[in-house]
């Protein structure tokens, strides 16, 4: 099957840490050069849309505003379409995203926070849980690599609030179906035609695959050996975002 458009993840596939990965800026020049319809698409939710461009930008990275997909981005557009007042659990840097929106609680929406993520605001969000109150996930990642070290990301922190008041969190970003059809509506190219890169083989190619898209995983960022047979099919797999040439 052609490939007329492709999705990059960011941290783990184009850069780790601050650290630019060795080929990615030949792999988007590759993209470029092919025409290909490019979309970067991230969970990301320590920095707010301005930062994660700036920093792109920085390394080098060859984007426009409008080619970034984010999960806080699409969670603002779920509350503000719902016309929600929730009670936020996210890191600082995106909390300005949602000030907008303070109330009465009547949602709970839950990031990656960090520090933030103490007994007492989680028993906060639970106890509106038990209300009936929505839960709203950004993102459902079980982990991620800050260049070093592999730490706790959303996801764990959604299912555990989820479990606990027997509630279905709705999920912003990857691996949502919901969120996949919307980048892959912003290229006008059926899903078929769409490749998803990134290292985490559930978020970003578990994901892909439930959405209708094709993918590859790489092997760098916050995977780990053996997470291409964690799938029920097989899957492309890459060194590096750097042999993306094989796949095209």
């Amino acid at each position: 099957m052609a490939i007329r458009a492709v999705f990059f993840d960011l941290s783990g596939v184009l850069y780790d840490g601050d650290s630019l990965i060795e080929g990615a800026l030949e792999a988007v020049a590759l993209a470029r050069r092919r025409e290909l319809a490019l979309r970067f698409v991230t969970n990301t939710a320590t920095k707010s849309r301005q930062q994660i461009v700036k920093k792109l930008q920085g390394l080098g990275i060859d984007l426009k505003p409008d080619e970034l997909f984010t999960a806080p981005d699409a969670a603002l557009a779920y509350i503000r379409e719902h016309k929600l007042h929730p009670f936020t659990l996210v890191h600082q840097a995106i909390a300005p995203m949602f000030a907008d929106h303070d109330g009465e609680p009547d949602s709970v929406v839950l990031g990656d926070a960090r520090e933030q993520l103490t007994y007492a605001s989680l028993n906060r969000a639970f106890g509106l849980l038990m209300q009936g109150k929505p839960l709203i996930g950004i993102g459902d990642n079980r982990y991620f690599s800050d260049g070093e070290h592999l730490l706790l990301d959303a996801g764990p922190f959604i299912h555990a609030l989820s479990y606990a008041a027997s509630v279905k969190p709705i999920i912003m970003g990857k691996p949502s179906a919901d969120f996949f059809a919307q980048v892959v509506a912003s290229v006008n190219v059926p899903a078929t035609e769409c490749l998803m890169l990134g290292d985490d083989v559930y978020g970003d190619i578990e994901g892909a695959l439930n959405a209708g898209l094709q993918a590859a995983l790489v092997q760098t960022g916050k995977y780990q050996a053996g997470d291409e047979t964690k799938l029920p099919q097989p899957v492309n797999t890459l060194a590096s975002v750097a042999a993306l040439a094989s796949v095209l």
